[in-house]
Order: structure tokens, then C-alpha cells, then sequence
């Protein structure tokens, strides 16, 4: 059976090298030998969610945000419905902030797609870091931020706690959101060839949706972990020494 990913308007939310994280869920799955496809969507084409096994939203600017999310917003039941009957989600940056009820900017606010109760306002400054977040599942993640926002995820469980970096807002200690099977971060970097037990996880919340066998045959992550590794390190373990 053939796992399926829909790369949502990857002419718009391109930033950082997040492109990787599609890269990295397909090589993951061919050297297990689990046939995958993958279809970037463009434009005003039609998209039928419940055909796909991840959907992807990636970073963008203000502009392209307010861009993707007019098309968005025309699929927003669609969207909704996908994601509360379990579909697998990952948004990055922007696309986090457009699952949310809105982004304040300076002169305008961009409505959001409502699916998760978390607000954005931009903030004076841009938080850019490396991040490490504390993770109860994977231990720690790592990857980069850079963004103007401000995001708050009231109830939401977050990815993460940081350890190093600012995440959502610079304040609360928390990055990310984990609701259901979406996972939205503002970590490019890109986020999963550095993170190859989240990447995993994605991978099997897509089988398990299908019904299929969520084992995965080990392969070799040494390359991965040495990365992972090195920003720990670097960041995080340097500092206690």
C-alpha cells in the first residue's frame, strides 16, 4: 500500500530548508522499503485530505502567509475535519500560525483556520535562535527558530519544553503544539533530518491511520544523531560544564 503526502503550496512556504522535512519522511520510508508518494499542491487546486496520510504546511512571510491562507480558507471545513478525524499534520512557522484563530500584525490581522485555540501577535523584536527542546516522548528536539511572532497555545500540550532558545513567545517557556495527530512548531532548520525519532513517529501515526503496522525496521541513524548531537551539546550540555 502506498503512503501518501500532500506538500501544501511548497511556491509560498518555502523558508529555511523545509522542504527537508518532506526529503526526510520519504527516505525514511523507501529504506524501509514502504512505497510513498508525494503530491505538492498549487495555486487553487482542489485537494482531497482524507486521500493523504500527512498533509504538510511549511513557513512563509506575512505575505504568502495571508496568500496561502485565503486558499486555506476555502477548504477550512475540509481541513478541520481531517484533522479531528485523526490526520497526520506537521506546519512549521507559518503554518503553525495559520491553524490558529488569528495573527495580530502591526496594521492588520490575519484570521486564522481555528483549528487550534492558540493567537499570534507580532512582536517587536524577531526571536532567532538554535532551539532544544525537552520532549517526554523523544527526549530532547532540536532545530532553528526565526520569527516575529508572538504565539499563545492556552491548554494546547506544547512539543516541548526549552531548554535553549525562546520557542512559542519568548516568555512562557514552552514551544510547539501537539493536538491529536498535528504537530506545529516554529522549528525549521529543517526540523526532522535532525530528529529522526520524530520523524519515526510521524511515520507511524501515518500507518496506524491506515490501519497498517506501526513496526518500523531500525535503520542507521548515526549521521542524524551526530547532528542531533552536536546541538545538544553545543547548546546545552556546553553550558553545564
Amino acid at each position: 500500500m502506498k503512503l501518501k503526502i500532500a506538500h501544501l503550496y511548497p511556491d509560498l512556504l518555502n523558508l529555511y530548508g523545509d522542504i527537508g522535512n518532506i526529503t526526510t519522511i520519504k527516505k525514511r520510508c523507501e529504506w524501509r522499503g514502504l512505497e510513498i508518494q508525494v503530491d505538492s499542491v498549487y495555486g487553487n487546486e482542489k485537494i482531497h485530505f482524507t486521500d493523504y496520510d500527512l498533509v504538510f504546511l511549511g513557513g512563509g512571510s506575512d505575505r504568502e502567509q495571508l496568500l496561502v491562507r485565503d486558499k486555506l480558507m476555502l477548504m477550512k471545513k475540509e481541513i478541520s475535519s481531517y484533522v479531528e478525524d485523526g490526520g497526520v499534520l506537521l506546519a512549521v512557522c507559518g503554518g503553525y500560525q495559520l491553524l490558529g484563530s488569528y495573527y495580530k500584525l502591526e496594521n492588520e490581522t490575519i484570521q486564522g483556520l481555528e483549528i487550534l485555540n492558540i493567537q499570534t501577535e507580532v512582536g517587536k523584536t524577531r526571536l532567532i535562535s538554535d532551539v532544544v527542546l525537552e520532549n517526554d516522548e523523544f527526549g530532547t528536539i532540536v532545530g532553528f527558530e526565526n520569527h516575529g511572532g508572538r504565539t499563545y497555545i492556552n491548554d494546547h500540550k506544547p512539543l516541548g519544553k526549552v531548554l535553549y532558545g525562546n520557542g512559542n513567545n519568548g516568555t512562557d517557556g514552552y514551544e510547539g503544539v501537539v493536538y491529536k495527530n498535528v504537530i506545529a512548531t516554529y522549528l525549521h532548520g529543517s526540523l526532522l533530518p535532525k530528529n529522526p525519532l520524530l520523524s519515526d513517529h510521524i511515520i507511524k501515526m501515518m500507518l496506524e491511520q491506515r490501519g497498517l503496522s506501526a513496526e518500523l525496521e531500525p535503520i542507521d541513524n548515526k549521521l542524524e544523531l551526530d547532528a542531533h548531537k552536536y546541538i545538544v551539546d553545543r547548546f546545552v550540555n556546553g553550558r553545564k560544564k
